[in-house]
């Protein structure tokens, strides 16, 4: 009889453990919900390097329309996507170091939320930092530029200069900026060929900036560049 009933309870509690670790079928697992994976970048367009060249201009004004994922997908990964397995980029580095942080803060894009993201190159992917549209703070904040606040979207480029500091010593300060130019042409040059229109806002108070976009404090803000359609 004993074992009658310790053998129930046995069967009871595994059917609870089973309970337990399977959801209900109508329940969504969600992985990772700070994430936003993004569309693959494509590695041919268009439009050649010459002819992106040749009408790449800085536009300010942009039409009340939404971007597509894919085409920020391939706007941050022409920023700093990665290009082989050893981590290479699209800009290139001093010693390889990669001392740049981009962040876009997204108003108008299809499929994706306001808010401000963090670009994750090494899985392209989106980070969630904050919910809401923060573009009017961003404008305000860059001496009320309208670009800013017009665009669909405003890349913002961060430069951690400890990074190359540690090989580079007092000369690193000027090899993260050079490299904040390079990969803003990638952006000017990617967003020509998608037909898109940007420009490179380097008026604007840093800290408030840092404040705005939830920054860590070694992260110090170099570039907006707002993108619209045109």
């Amino acid at each position: 009889m004993k074992f009658i009933i310790l053998g129930i309870v046995f069967i009871i509690a595994g059917a609870g453990i089973f309970l337990m670790s399977s959801p209900p079928s109508n329940m969504t697992q969600k992985t990772e919900p700070n994430k936003v994976q993004l569309p693959d970048p494509q590695y041919s367009g268009g439009l050649s390097v010459e002819e992106s060249m040749l009408k790449r201009r800085s536009i300010r004004e942009y039409k009340n329309e939404p971007l597509a994922l894919s085409e920020l997908s391939q706007l941050l990964w022409a920023a700093q996507g990665i290009t082989d397995e050893e981590g290479k980029r699209t800009a290139p580095s001093a010693g390889a170091l990669y001392p740049l942080e981009v962040y876009v803060a997204v108003g108008n894009v299809t499929e994706l939320p306001s808010g401000v993201y963090k670009y994750n190159p090494h899985e392209h992917e989106l980070l969630i930092i904050a919910e809401g549209d923060i573009r009017d703070e961003l404008s305000d904040v860059a001496l009320g530029q309208a670009s800013v606040g017009n665009g669909a979207v405003v890349i913002v480029f961060a430069g951690v200069f400890e990074r190359t500091a540690v090989k580079y010593g007092e000369r690193s300060e000027r090899y993260v900026y050079m490299e904040a130019g390079h990969a803003a042409q990638n952006v000017y040059l990617q967003a020509t060929s998608l037909n898109l229109g940007t420009v490179v806002a380097g008026a604007f108070d840093d800290d408030d900036v840092q404040k705005i976009l939830n920054m860590q404090a070694n992260e110090q803000p170099l570039y907006l560049m707002p993108v619209g359609r045109i």
